[in-house]
């Protein structure tokens, strides 16, 4: 037929079918694109010597990170444009953009050993991500499998905002960061496992008290969250080595992997 058309062809007559274009959702990519801003927020500031509010658009990325994969679930909206946009965004916010932070504010003083540290870390959160992507389907979903990088993150800039807010600045912090930053990355790249919080059901009922609790969290919290904060992410940051030692002296398996991928072949890495 020569009127016939690629669309038409096996369709009833008359009738055009059209294939539907692939959009984007909305909703969780705003809260995604929200937190890449939080990270690019911090880098301006820093230019700025503005570190204290470079370090609040590091813990606002976090939040917001938080947030975009669990309105994608509760919305179904999951895709895998998502995906990558959020790892891309995580790059930015928990990779490069503490980096940055922290070589401006006080690497910066120690020549190469200052870029070597923030590139180290830079790198790890990079190795982390990718890694994340590719075991995300092997991975016991209650643990991480080393630091996440929000979480790495927020103790680099938790540092710095706390020893800003205390006006210590300079040589003085200039090796503890360095060794805070080489921790916090070759940390995520290791087996250690640290508790997700991914098996905690935020639609089931609790008891009163712990909304109370909660609520003195908060409270806690604003009372100088500068102390507060980074101390709660120095413990967490130390707990998946706990849980590690714990896990071996019981003789527990380690590793969150419970089935190696094939590409990469990581197997020898989860032993």
């Amino acid at each position: 037929m020569h009127g016939e058309t690629k669309n038409d062809v096996g369709s009833p007559e008359g009738m055009v079918i059209r294939k539907r274009r692939k959009g984007i959702y909305i909703l969780p990519n705003l809260f995604t694109l929200a937190a890449l801003f939080g990270g690019f927020y911090a880098v301006v500031m820093a230019m700025n010597d503005r570190f204290d509010q470079a370090a609040v658009g590091i813990f606002c990325a976090m939040v917001l990170d938080s947030l975009d994969g669990r309105v994608a679930r509760m919305t179904n909206t999951q895709s895998a444009f998502g995906e990558q946009m959020d790892s891309l965004s995580d790059m930015v916010s928990f990779g490069a953009a503490p980096a940055l932070i922290a070589y401006e504010w006080a690497l910066k003083g120690l020549g190469r050993w200052g870029w070597v540290a923030a590139f180290v870390y830079c790198a790890c959160a990079a190795l982390r991500l990718a890694r994340f992507n590719v075991n995300t389907a092997v991975v016991d979903k209650r643990y991480f499998q080393g630091l996440p990088s929000p979480a790495a993150a927020a103790l680099v800039a938790g540092f710095i905002w706390l020893m800003t807010e205390a006006g210590i600045e300079g040589p003085a912090v200039a090796w503890p960061m360095f060794a805070l930053a080489l921790y916090a990355g070759l940390t995520m790249v290791t087996n250690v496992p640290f508790y997700s919080f991914k098996d905690v059901q935020m639609k089931r009922s609790v008891p009163f008290i712990v909304i109370v609790l909660i609520a003195l969290g908060i409270a806690v919290i604003t009372i100088h969250p500068a102390a507060v904060l980074f101390g709660l992410f120095v413990v967490y940051g130390i707990s998946g080595y706990l849980v590690y030692g714990w896990r071996k002296t019981k003789g527990v398996q380690t590793s969150v992997i419970s089935t190696s991928t094939d590409e990469p072949d990581e197997r020898g890495l989860h032993k």
